[in-house]
């Protein structure tokens, strides 16, 4: 599991959103820890089967993303993965620090992708 707070650098877009491409990077960084889990190989991501963005993240966000390895090849790992908004800029004027705990987290994305990996001797 890898939690981390989306910048206003993350944001392209107007409304300060953040591009869908920057919750795959995160799926990807949970993919190798996977990897590296369960046989000492960081693997390579060879494609996703399904991708579903299913609500907007913005900047200033807390975004929360894991993922499960949900079936074992040979030299590769299916994996599902699915990001969670946990924390969210409280919308104020006059204190623009502000946020607060998003409950229950709202999921903004899912995924379902395949690593390879080196074949062991």
């Amino acid at each position: 599991m890898i939690r981390v707070r989306l910048s206003s650098a993350d944001a392209h877009y107007a409304g300060n959103l953040v591009d869908g491409a920057r919750i795959l990077q995160l799926f990807g960084d949970v993919a190798t820890e996977l990897c590296i889990r369960d046989g000492e190989d960081e693997g390579l991501f060879r494609a996703y089967e399904s991708v579903e963005f299913l609500a907007p993240v913005h900047a200033g966000d807390f975004i929360e993303a894991d993922g499960e390895i949900v079936t074992r090849g040979r030299t590769s790992r299916k994996m599902k993965f699915e990001a969670r908004k946990v924390i969210a800029p409280a919308p104020t004027v006059d204190w623009e620090t502000r946020a607060s705990v998003v409950e229950p987290p709202v999921v903004v994305c899912r995924a379902v992708g395949t690593c390879v990996i080196k074949a062991r001797q």
